[in-house]
């Protein structure tokens, strides 16, 4: 029986879970009570779930929040979406093959009563952005209500396990991201006159100036006098052959599986895509024990913040930049990925493919703001604010100061007199907007006498928390704010060893050499978020440098924990004296070790999917953009892309993309209309109690 739930982790604490059993296909199958049936379904090695009605192609998870119909199966003779249904115990769930059936109901003496609520201040989503704003709010008395379709708050920080970068002052910085989402909402929970409704998704806002609710099994109508919209982003998509096989999904969707439902869903990955998001989430994987076995970007360096990258090459991941990804391959579920170098125009370079064998394909190209609701709140004259990912893509240090500025101007909005708004704030606020700046080359480090640490932060980014780190105050930046980098100023003997900045560093960049007990072979201290069993003193490791070259093989002298370090282990290595300075990592993996499979690509050349929903083929697409069609209303209405259960919200980028390859410009393409309902919603939910099995 395989058992993919993760039992152990080097930072997540495992909560009590209690097992129950249910049937797949009539076969018992055993998982844990209350997690989505999505995971259960992984959990247990089921990777596909059904298959499309129009031409049969497996169907598996692909969003993982509730957005698409990819994972829908029958539980319980009804068509649910598996990645938000809870299982119970006793459910019985067989595949969706082909278009549900719907249960026949009696439709006499059907009412629609929904529920009404008035409130001064509505914000939807209960991420970084819209609790920092809901503080403020109630910072000055405004009630207010938060709106959020999740049952924790904390948005796409209750994901997050790594420390994270920005100001240690103004947002947390060098806190884990899990635990910044649990201070916010502890916060947020403590102050009046906030209401929040968790587990409750806002579906539409209407031209009578409602917006629609769905509070569990409630419908309800609400009327605000001002909305904030924080509802973040969603991942966009990319047009590959093979790219709907079960096992290609978004790399947020892959950390809600491992970070929030506790599944091991792959046993080999590859990451297409080079940003921040890409680079956490194999790091991620790695923590949950899930081999990365390569990473590939098509601009000649990864966007993301250097450190990321830094961190993934010296546990030995190959990131391969200067690359994109040519197929999927595989009949049922993914197999192996084929993969290709290209030029400075993105153009293939023959003769370089190759193919990797993986299980998982995690899809890592960008966000898009999820601004809808913002849109409609707007053309429906909803006085209406916007913040976090939602209006701008940025970390989610600056989604935290972009609430906190925007509550206040909704403060100054609501009772009419201006509410102070320190021009700091801006300023901060513009620097955690910052991407990244310079790159500064690998320099040589003189090797001293004594104990000092080797700071491998090389890139411009904001961040900081290194320089409170020191108890001796010996680090800080060259610069005259949080985009510099940092520096070890300390030309003598000050430094004590701690180690407070090797353990406190978001980049897991800063290390500390010691030479106190033997000059030659000086101590190297290094940070390691694994599990401390994973290493043992006398070990052999790896040892590389910041980038990930490798330095040479030794000795694990000391794996030190404690539990005042929040799950920052140190390893302590001895090196010749020329290379201590030089070490910043050891290798969990060995880069070599997978090897290329013969050339492979079993999936038709216009089988890239633009519409997952309605299975509609990049060729189809392109063939009405040659035919002049630029209005994305007619395109959908031919070729029905954007007509499926997500509504468009994965297709229409991709077709927005192929109107500007093909040279058209903004001006000349009309974009699709937004209707409600946003957000796919079972009939059921609108019908009186007898009605409640409608929910197709």
């Amino acid at each position: 029986m395989i058992d993919n739930h993760i039992t152990s982790h080097p930072i997540l604490v495992i909560p009590e879970r209690i097992p129950i059993d249910f049937y797949w296909n009539d076969e018992p199958f055993t998982s844990f009570e209350g997690e989505p049936i999505s995971s259960a379904l992984l959990a247990n090695g089921i990777r596909v779930f059904g298959h499309h009605h129009k031409d049969g192609a497996p169907l598996g998870i692909f969003c993982a929040n509730g957005q698409c119909a990819q994972c829908m199966v029958v539980a319980d003779n009804k068509p649910v979406k598996a990645c938000v249904e809870p299982i119970r115990h006793g459910m019985k769930i067989f595949p969706m093959d082909g278009l549900p059936r719907l249960p026949q109901v009696d439709t006499h003496h059907m009412t629609f009563d929904p529920q009404e609520v008035s409130t001064p201040v509505l914000i939807i989503g209960g991420g970084p952005a819209g609790l920092s704003a809901a503080i403020e709010l109630a910072g000055q008395g405004i009630p207010t209500l938060l709106v959020d379709d999740k049952p924790r708050l904390g948005g796409k920080l209750v994901l997050q396990t790594h420390r994270f970068f920005g100001s240690t002052e103004a947002v947390y910085a060098g806190t884990r991201g899990i635990d910044i989402a649990a201070r916010l909402e502890q916060q947020t929970r403590s102050m009046e006159p906030i209401t929040i409704w968790t587990q409750s998704t806002a579906i539409a806002v209407y031209s009578d100036k409602r917006v629609g609710v769905m509070r569990g099994d409630d419908y309800v109508l609400v009327t605000p006098e001002i909305i904030l919209i924080a509802t973040g982003a969603r991942e966009k998509s990319l047009a590959f052959p093979g790219n709907t096989l079960p096992g290609v999904y978004g790399a947020g969707a892959f950390q809600t599986l491992v970070n929030r439902d506790l599944v091991r869903p792959a046993k080999k990955v590859f990451i297409v895509g080079g940003g921040n998001v890409g680079l956490i989430a194999g790091y991620h994987a790695l923590q949950a024990g899930i081999e990365v076995v390569g990473l590939v970007e098509a601009l000649p360096e990864c966007g993301g913040y250097r450190v990321h990258r830094d961190k993934l090459a010296r546990l030995g991941v190959p990131i391969l930049e200067s690359h994109t990804v040519v197929s999927a391959n595989g009949s049922e579920s993914v197999e192996s990925i084929t993969i290709t170098e290209v030029d400075t125009h993105f153009q293939i370079i023959q003769g370089t493919q190759k193919t990797f064998a993986c299980d998982t394909i995690l899809i890592a190209v960008g966000l898009s703001p999820i601004d809808e609701f913002y849109q409609k709140a707007m053309a429906y004259g909803i006085p209406a604010y916007i913040a976090g990912d939602a209006e701008e893509i940025a970390e989610a240090s600056a989604a935290i100061f972009s609430g906190k500025i925007t509550g206040r101007q909704i403060v100054t909005a609501y009772i009419g007199n201006k509410v102070a708004i320190p021009d700091d704030w801006y300023i901060t606020s513009e620097r955690l907007r910052s991407k990244p700046g310079r790159t500064y080359p690998l320099y040589d480090v003189d090797i001293r006498d004594g104990v000092f640490p080797v700071i491998h932060c090389r890139q411009e980014i904001p961040c900081d928390p290194c320089v409170g780190l020191c108890s001796k105050n010996l680090i800080q930046l060259t610069g005259p704010d949080i985009l510099s980098v940092p520096k070890f100023i300390s030309p003598d003997a000050s430094c004590i060893g701690c180690g407070q900045c090797v353990i406190g560093c978001p980049g897991l960049a800063i290390t500390l050499v010691d030479s106190r007990k033997d000059t030659d072979f000086p101590t190297v201290t290094i940070p390691y978020e694994f599990e401390r069993e994973s290493l043992h003193p006398g070990d052999r490791v790896v040892v590389t440098d910041a980038g990930g070259a490798v330095l040479g093989v030794t000795n694990v002298i000391k794996v030190l924990s404690n539990s005042r370090n929040n799950h920052t282990n140190l390893i302590q290595v001895k090196a010749p004296r020329d290379d201590a300075a030089k070490i910043a990592g050891v290798q969990i993996i060995d880069p070599s070790s997978t090897p290329h499979l013969d050339p492979m690509d079993n999936r038709r050349d216009d089988d890239e999917i633009i519409c997952r929903c309605e299975r509609v083929t990049i060729n189809a697409i392109r063939e009405k953009i040659c035919q002049g069609y630029t209005d994305l209303n007619e395109i959908k209405a031919i070729t029905r892309a954007g007509m499926g259960a997500c509504g468009s919200k994965t297709c229409n980028p991709l077709i927005m993309k192929l109107l500007s390859e093909a040279g058209i410009g903004k001006d000349k393409i009309t974009d699709g209309t937004i209707r409600p309902l946003f957000i796919e919603i079972p009939l059921g939910k609108f019908a009186p109690d007898h009605m409640g099995d409608l929910d197709a």
